[in-house]
């Protein structure tokens, strides 16, 4: 199985003396794993660091068979943060998140493309950190365990949505869930719509949310915990004070 594409790296681990295993983040092909011939060399190691963009040539016999790849960098990827070691750190949760949660070979263009924006967004220090928990919500979305916020569970209101449900991941209007306040997950008024502001607190709510179902729902079943990786990078961003 052939195939060109736009790509992402999301890791790449050294296989024999000169060559690397990498894996990729497709639109198309979803995430695949090649062998790069000459991946350990120092020209190559730049480009394949989680988060860089690359044109993958992809050639394997069949689809189940590993392949190789040759690969061509597209513009200047995680090396144009390395002035922002807290985007850094982002960066490579978001690698971590992505390669944990999408089954290989199997396409998931909606996650390609959220992980496309997130990544155009971390030269904004401000912005970045919500635009990653909404990633978040898209990867569970396109995994089949999108959150309902568009309407109260327990009402059928629209208006004041503040809560969710732990256990369905539907929103609770403040009103009908004050009395369950203490059982349920804040929902931080960001993630309704892009007209909403940022408070003190919504980003942290936010990872809470994303975190609670991407943990119940998809890394769980698989008996393993949330990526390291991600927990590195909030405890950085609460450190920083971005929580």
């Amino acid at each position: 199985m052939d195939f060109t594409e736009d790509a992402f790296v999301l890791s790449a681990r050294a296989h024999g003396d000169t060559g690397v295993v990498v894996d990729l983040l497709t639109e198309g092909q979803g995430r695949r794993a090649a062998y790069v011939a000459g991946g350990a060399s120092r020209k190559m190691k730049p480009f394949l660091q989680p988060g860089a963009r690359v044109v993958a040539d992809v050639r394997a016999r069949t689809s189940e068979h590993l392949g190789t790849a040759r690969l061509e960098p597209v513009g200047e990827g995680p090396s144009a943060l390395f002035d922002d070691p807290l985007a850094l750190t982002g960066l490579a949760a978001a690698a971590a998140v992505a390669q944990g949660a999408l089954p290989e070979r199997e396409p998931h263009p909606g996650a390609f493309l959220a992980f496309e924006a997130l990544m155009g967004a971390f030269i904004l220090p401000e912005v970045w950190p919500a635009v990653f928990v909404r990633f978040e919500a898209g990867l569970l979305e396109d995994l089949g365990f999108g959150l309902d916020l568009s309407r109260c569970a327990a009402t059928g209101s629209t208006d004041d949505l503040c809560w969710v449900s732990p256990r369905t991941g539907r929103a609770v209007s403040r009103e009908a869930g004050e009395p369950y306040a203490g059982k349920l997950l804040k929902l931080p008024p960001f993630m309704l719509g892009a007209q909403a502001g940022l408070a003190d607190g919504d980003i942290g709510d936010g990872f809470d949310l994303t975190g609670h179902f991407l943990e119940q729902f998809v890394f769980h079943p698989m008996d393993r915990p949330l990526p390291p990786a991600r927990v590195w990078m909030i405890d950085k961003l609460r450190e920083a004070g971005r929580l």
